[in-house]
């Protein structure tokens, strides 16, 4: 990375993480290691599952997901994370408004 890549990245990921993971649940719950290993592909998104389990937590604590366990055939129960009504409405919300940001940004980028 160059530098200041970095913290630019850091600064990104702070605004639109948690808006990912409640698009990832809009279809259906999902298990937290399944949420942690498709969000750190490429690094981009989460550097590592150890960010994304503080982050699931504060969203259980807001009503945004809800969460059940479950008997896994493979070691201890497993948590699943779903996402509320309220987690849809702030997913929609957050759509509608990362459209005109995302517009407004490219816009500017370049040059227009």
């Amino acid at each position: 990375m160059v530098p200041g890549e970095e913290q630019i990245l850091t600064n990104l990921r702070r605004g639109a993480v948690e808006y990912c993971v409640l698009a990832m649940l809009r279809d259906g719950e999902r298990y937290g290691l399944d949420l942690a290993r498709e969000l750190s592909r490429g690094d981009v998104l989460i550097a590592g599952e150890g960010t994304l389990y503080p982050l699931l937590s504060r969203l259980r604590r807001t009503g945004l997901v809800e969460t059940s366990w479950r008997e896994s055939p493979s070691g201890p129960p497993r948590r699943y994370y779903s996402l509320t009504t309220q987690g849809a409405g702030a997913l929609d919300a957050f759509r509608r408004v990362w459209a005109q940001f995302s517009d407004q940004v490219d816009l500017v980028l370049k040059g227009a």
